[in-house]
């Protein structure tokens, strides 16, 4: 690390150019990638170049770099790092003795036990999963594992890193998500170190934050409702901008965590923190999915699924939300779903934004937002129909809006003319002496002349009151009747 500290911008490049890596970039790019390149990839052939590029410039000083001289003047922007491999005293960036300085930590490549790993030349890198709600501007430091420096069940890791300028700038010139909260931010985000595929966000126990000589606020615990069932945590990205130095001034991040045994690992990243309103419209402008695909697919899925529960001709959709029992608005799916019901894309991003759990709504299998379409058949059906609550797809493609059931039902001449054909009829249970079926027989008889009482309207009343004890077709003939009375 000595030895590439000490080169100039043409020895790093000879570096670079050597193992086949980028040579472009200003030098801190440069003696960044080198030093990664010393620390996990560190061949015979890469250390032979390095000692033979550090001598042909500096033969006479080779003995000088194990023992480093004391320094007269101190650089401004001199750096102490103390870690389990690097103690002692700052120096300046400028001197060649660099023993007590890890340059690459200037731009958040240094973590405390990183030096500890064993180089691994194949071992592959922790990766975290993309956030629908956080585009990286930056990685301003890569997933490195959190190593314990001792046996104690509480340790601490520190990081130093300073901003470039340039990031300085989309820092301050973004804008307010709401007050004292702005768009572009740091983060840190902690995960397990497992490299077999992408990994989600995962606080270890204990959990603190330390920016400079603030603790930093992270996510309590959901409460749980159900006995037995302990509180969830929700893991996401922690925003430290709030408690940084915004200036060239170095940033000193410790993060407090419980040693358990599992493996964790965390990472910096400058993001652009977007709303839920700015990924509807990024999905209304990309995820459209034509009307006529849309319609051969409810095609195909006829063809394919003819003896579904619901019909062998066609298949129903509901143009209500299931989330909040509202009618659509963005019908959205995800294009994993093998339903053609859709849920609405506004409420699903803001629940999303409160809590991304990224389940769809109706099938409960992952909707992530890069697998969301907007349905573009079922938008212009809620267009050309706006007195229905469900529609019917057909084989052919076509639909047809479905009423509801009170509505086809409800035709004033049905009950009346199954009141009168019923008692003409004798559909009505035959009358037996004075009992209360003579009451209800004599009663549709005195109805249709002009003689009612008030005697007949006391003995209706009894017959409503006793109606559940009563046969069915009594139930029917006094709902009847009242539709009489009151035509």
């Amino acid at each position: 690390q000595n030895m590439v500290m000490s080169f100039r911008v043409s020895d790093l490049q000879m570096l670079l150019g050597f193992v086949g890596r980028s040579k472009s970039g200003l030098k801190h790019e440069l003696v960044t990638r080198a030093l990664q390149l010393v620390q996990f990839d560190c061949s015979p052939e890469v250390f032979k170049k390095i000692k033979e590029l550090y001598e042909t410039r500096y033969a006479k000083k080779s003995s000088e770099v194990a023992q480093p001289q004391p320094q007269q003047h101190r650089s401004p922007e001199a750096l102490s790092i103390h870690s389990s491999y690097d103690r002692g005293s700052t120096v300046p960036r400028t001197s060649i003795s660099t023993t007590n300085i890890d340059y690459p930590a200037l731009y958040g490549k240094y973590l405390n036990g990183l030096g500890r790993l064993p180089p691994k030349v194949t071992k592959p890198e922790v990766r975290l999963v993309k956030l629908p709600f956080y585009t990286t501007l930056d990685e301003l430091l890569k997933p490195t594992e959190l190593v314990p420096q001792n046996n104690e069940k509480l340790q601490e890791s520190p990081c130093i890193f300073a901003l470039t300028p340039r990031q300085v700038e989309l820092i301050r010139n973004s804008r307010e998500l709401q007050p004292g909260v702005k768009s572009v931010q740091v983060v840190l985000r902690i995960c397990y170190t497992d490299t077999s595929s992408p990994q989600e966000d995962q606080y270890p126990p204990n959990i603190a934050v330390k920016v400079n000589h603030s603790y930093c606020s992270v996510p309590g615990y959901y409460p749980s409702n159900k006995p037995g069932v302990e509180p969830k945590r929700p893991c996401r990205p922690i925003n430290l901008t709030h408690l940084m130095y915004l200036s060239a001034a170095t940033n000193r991040i410790t993060v407090t965590w419980g040693n358990y045994g599992k493996s964790y690992s965390v990472g910096l990243y400058l993001v652009r923190q977007m709303t839920s309103a700015e990924l509807l419209q990024r999905l209304k402008t990309i995820g459209i999915k034509h009307p006529e695909l849309c319609k051969a697919l409810v095609k195909e899925k006829l063809r394919l699924d003819p003896d579904s529960e619901i019909a062998t001709t066609g298949v129903r959709v509901s143009l209500i939300c299931p989330l909040v029992k509202m009618r659509l608005s963005v019908p959205c799916r995800a294009e994993t779903c093998a339903h053609l019901q859709c849920f609405d894309a506004v409420f699903y991003l803001q629940m999303n934004e409160k809590k991304p759990t990224w389940m769809c709504p109706v099938c409960d299998k992952p909707a992530p937002y890069d697998q969301l379409i907007i349905d573009g058949l079922l938008s212009k059906i809620l267009t050309e129909c706006e007195d229905a609550d469900e529609i019917e797809y057909l084989v052919d493609g076509s639909w047809c809006p479905i009423r509801a059931e009170k509505e086809r039902s409800c035709s004033p001449q049905c009950p009346i003319l199954v009141l009168g054909s019923s008692d003409v009829n004798g559909l009505l249970p035959t009358p037996n002496g004075n009992g209360e079926n003579g009451k209800a027989t004599a009663d549709v008889v005195d109805l249709t002349l002009d003689s009612s009482s008030s005697e007949e309207e006391e003995e209706e009343d009894e017959e409503e009151d006793d109606d559940d004890e009563g046969p069915q077709p009594k139930r029917r003939c006094s709902y009847e009747k009242g539709l009489v009375s009151a035509c």
